[in-house]
């Protein structure tokens, strides 16, 4: 008996307090970016900390919940917790509440609910029952279909209540099923077309039919055994040219004009001096008052509470999605330090403690959650920073809001659950 209870209670620590640091250093910041005046007191929840901070104490009621199931409840309950989650997104296009453009709120008193954020971790638990319950290794077109359409239709209904952010992060699921054994090369047509699209919006469709002419006759020459005909080369050029198009063609009449704009200064299209300037003050005023933030910070920082253009508030939305400019005004390069080794061990960790699992429902799962983690960390740091273009998506654990942190908070847990029960699945 006393066995039993110290396996029930043996959690991964480390994974734990990852969590707790991320969790309490973003509140401190968001302290620091949500404050009005004088602080009046860390429990005035008249006051975006002060609400954070019962979002906080609400993830730990969810924790001990989460802990307190049984492991096997999670894949055995996998499929209905998926469609729940897909019936609140539906339910979102009759009952949605519109916040800054988005239908992607649910408004319960003076409360928002945002259900995407609870889809992730749902999805991820989808994707891995799918693949464990047929034990699928990936390898044929019918499971490929399969498992695609599973995170293709949540997907596609976040991105019709115009949150294209939150669409993109779907796309971590791509890791997944490459570590269960899909074929490398979806991996290089995909990195191929990325690559190809910003060669055909940077130089045009031209250059790009020439470079890709180039790779594909040195290719042809080097190879030396299954040398491809003249005419599979250049189906492969037919195509490259034609998606070139395509996306070009989707860039001036598929996208909205601030979206265009956005690509436009990542990529630095614009060459007249004075739209370039209007479009820096409308779409890149955020970006640049956040590098600006970020820069002055210097190595150590300008202290807590002391960041000038964080208690000015010239960083829109820095509680938020623009959080780790804070990081950087006030605890400069050395507290954004801590917070990337943090997001990357816990990443690490996360991954590590995937492989060691004995059953595949939980390896599958732990490879969501950290493809999950790292898309979000990967761009939004990346986004405040200047390095991608700008997507509205949270910093995990970091960042203000109930809902994401509530969101990350299970998407976590589940697989510390799962994690402290594999002993139990030999």
């Amino acid at each position: 008996m006393l066995r039993e209870n110290q396996r029930r209670f043996k959690f991964d620590w480390i994974t734990i307090i990852l969590f707790l640091l991320l969790v309490g250093f973003g509140y401190v910041n968001i302290l620091s970016a949500s404050q009005t005046g004088e602080i009046t007191g860390y429990f005035n929840t008249s006051q975006l900390y002060g609400k954070h901070l019962i979002f906080i104490g609400l993830s730990l009621v969810l924790i001990i919940l989460i802990l307190s199931l049984e492991a096997k409840f999670y894949e055995r309950f996998a499929s209905i917790i998926y469609l729940v989650a897909i019936l609140s997104l539906i339910g979102l296009f009759i009952f949605g509440k519109d916040v800054n453009g988005a239908r992607s709120w649910y408004g319960i008193g003076s409360m928002t609910i945002q259900p995407s954020e609870f889809a992730k971790f749902a999805t991820a638990l989808a994707v891995a029952k799918y693949i464990s319950d047929l034990q699928t290794n990936m390898k044929t077109l019918k499971d490929q279909i399969r498992v695609a359409a599973i995170i293709f239709f949540p997907a596609l209904l976040i991105l019709l209540q115009n949150d294209a952010g939150s669409t993109i992060v779907y796309l971590a699921f791509f890791f997944v099923f490459y570590r269960e054994g899909l074929q490398q090369v979806y991996l290089i047509v995909a990195l191929s077309l990325i690559l190809l699209a910003v060669l055909s919006l940077k130089f045009g469709i031209a250059i790009t039919a020439i470079i890709v002419t180039l790779v594909l006759t040195l290719r042809y020459f080097l190879r030396k055994k299954k040398r491809a005909s003249i005419l599979q080369y250049l189906l492969v050029l037919f195509i490259s040219v034609g998606f070139a198009y395509g996306v070009k063609l989707f860039y001036n009449h598929g996208l909205k004009t601030h979206q265009q704009n956005r690509i436009s200064l990542w990529l630095r299209l614009e060459k007249d001096p004075i739209k370039l300037e209007r479009m820096r003050k409308a779409e890149a005023y955020n970006l640049i008052q956040s590098e600006e933030a970020i820069s002055s910070g210097h190595i150590t920082g300008k202290g807590f509470l002391q960041g000038t253009r964080t208690t000015g508030k010239f960083v829109p939305e820095q509680h938020t999605d623009y959080i780790f400019s804070t990081v950087g005004e006030e605890w400069g390069f050395v507290g954004s330090s801590f917070v990337i080794i943090a997001f990357v061990l816990l990443i690490i960790r996360i991954l590590y403690l995937a492989e060691s699992q004995k059953s595949q429902f939980s390896r599958v799962y732990g490879y969501g959650v950290a493809s999950i983690l790292f898309v979000h960390f990967t761009i939004n740091i990346g986004m405040v920073m200047g390095l991608i273009p700008t997507v509205g998506i949270p910093l995990p654990f970091f960042s203000y809001g109930g809902s994401g942190l509530w969101g990350f908070t299970i998407l976590l847990f589940i697989f510390i659950k799962l994690d402290s029960n594999k002993i139990n699945e030999w």
